[in-house]
């Protein structure tokens, strides 16, 4: 009876067995019925994140494609780089002045006298020897000049005749040669004053013929204040051939009369003026200084520039370029201020400027327009270190992304960035050093780095490359 009574459950045991393989596969094929969206989701997630990574692995984009119509809105310029020497410089700010004793001059009054007739204006221009003032003399001092001048003329006459009366009788011992004697050193003595006088009277403006007319006994009672001769630094002959004047006279023997523009009037007509009072202020910017205000600090290669004779670079503010000739002078530290100024802590250097003028003619009259004026804005750039063997670009050439710096270099439409190593730059320039990073001669972009670079992540971002072709056997690559 225990027999019989265990073998409908091993029976029942087998039958369960052999059924619970296919009701789990019925259930798991049930289950990814019913979730089959999901599971399919799933799968092409793990796809993405796969090709996602595998793009992360892959290098950067670094070339970009540009149209030749773009390349014109960007204004870019290609050219190949060579390795060459650069100076290092300091920016030093500074401004044009007047050069003394070149620039302006005073003229004064040569005695006590009236202002009658003023001959010139402000903005006039002047040749040597021209009339500025003529005055009405009113000193006693140089009334007695011109008796003096006119008695002692009198008086060698009047003793030159006895001389001659005489001399016959001192011949014959009618006379004593002493009384000769004394009369001949009277005329050297009157011949002193003569010359004397004359002297006087030179100096206070009179001319050799207003001279010879007091010595027959008509008196000056004006006098003529003329223009001075102009004088000019010493320059080299290559700076005097390269800077010239330019204008509209086509005669250029009329402007290179011209000394000096009548810049200021400090009297007036009918004023009464004192002996070496100023009478007007005279100009001429021909020749001006570049004056440049540093710092202690910098005083150290200033000097060395001046020793070793160093060209410096000087940036004029507000200069207009396009009307007016290269200037192709040589800027070179002529000397350093000793003193410091007390208010700005910085000390002066000066570098000589040979301006230019342009010259036009109106109602008869010769007018002047100078290049450079005084208190003209300036920058000086001084060499202080030289690179070897490095190449230069401007500075919109180079671009920077965080420590990275790029530049672009040029094949038709496409432009390939590269990586480099500045060594130094500053407002204008680049220096890049020569270490294989950018082949020797290769054409870069001079401009629109910032802009080329914003263009190739926009291209990397779209996922397409640029410069794609395709062989003839359906391969396809990249730009070379």
């Amino acid at each position: 009876m225990l027999f019989a009574a265990r073998d409908p459950m091993n029976r029942f045991t087998q039958i369960t067995k052999s059924l619970l393989g296919p009701v789990i596969v019925l259930a798991v094929l049930g289950i990814s019925w019913v979730y089959r969206d999901r599971i399919l989701n799933t799968g092409e997630t793990v796809v993405e994140e796969a090709n996602e990574n595998s793009r992360q692995t892959n290098e950067p984009q670094t070339v970009l494609e540009i149209s030749p119509q773009a390349r014109k809105n960007l204004n870019l310029i290609k050219k190949p780089v060579r390795p060459q020497a650069y100076w290092r410089s300091i920016l030093i700010p500074g401004e044009i002045a007047d050069r003394p004793g070149y620039s302006d001059r005073g003229v004064i009054s040569p005695a006590v006298g009236i202002v009658t007739k003023i001959h010139a204006f402000p903005g006039d221009t002047m040749r040597p020897g021209d009339s500025l003032f003529t005055l009405q003399l009113f000193s006693e001092y140089l009334q007695s000049t011109q008796t003096q001048l006119y008695k002692s003329t009198q008086e060698v006459e009047i003793i030159q005749a006895e001389i001659e009366r005489i001399s016959a009788l001192a011949s014959i011992g009618g006379v004593a040669k002493n009384t000769l004697i004394q009369l001949r050193n009277d005329i050297v003595r009157e011949q002193t004053l003569i010359q004397s006088a004359k002297q006087e009277l030179l100096t206070r403006g009179l001319m050799p013929d207003q001279i010879g007319q007091i010595e027959k006994g008509q008196f000056v009672s004006s006098v003529e204040v003329k223009t001075p001769e102009l004088r000019r630094p010493q320059t080299n002959v290559d700076t005097q051939s390269s800077v010239q004047q330019v204008g509209f006279v086509n005669d250029a023997s009329l402007t290179e009369e011209i000394a000096y523009e009548l810049q200021e009037l400090s009297v007036e007509l009918g004023q009464q003026v004192q002996s070496g009072q100023l009478l007007a202020k005279l100009s001429n910017h021909h020749s001006l200084y570049v004056v440049g205000h540093a710092f202690k600090r910098e005083a150290v290669f200033l000097e060395t520039a001046a020793q070793e004779q160093r060209p410096v670079h000087v940036e004029f503010a507000e200069d207009s370029v396009d009307h007016w000739p290269n200037l192709k002078q040589p800027f070179e530290i002529r000397h350093l201020s000793n003193s410091i100024d007390a208010d700005s802590r910085t000390f002066d250097f000066y570098i000589p400027l040979t301006n230019q003028s342009r010259a036009y003619e109106k109602n008869g009259e010769m007018f002047f327009v100078w290049r450079f004026r005084p208190g003209q804005r300036t920058r000086i750039r001084v060499p202080v270190a030289k690179y070897e063997n490095v190449f230069v670009v401007p500075a919109e050439a180079v671009v920077r992304e965080g420590p990275e710096a790029y530049v672009f270099r040029q094949n038709g439409d496409l432009f390939k960035r590269f990586p480099i190593h500045v060594i130094h730059e500053d407002r204008q320039s680049v220096v890049i050093a020569n270490d294989g990073s950018v082949p020797v001669g290769s054409y870069l972009a001079q401009s629109a780095a910032a802009s080329l670079n914003r263009v190739l992540k926009a291209q990397s971002a779209s996922g397409e490359m640029p410069g794609l072709h395709v062989h003839p056997d359906g391969t396809v690559h990249a730009a070379h």
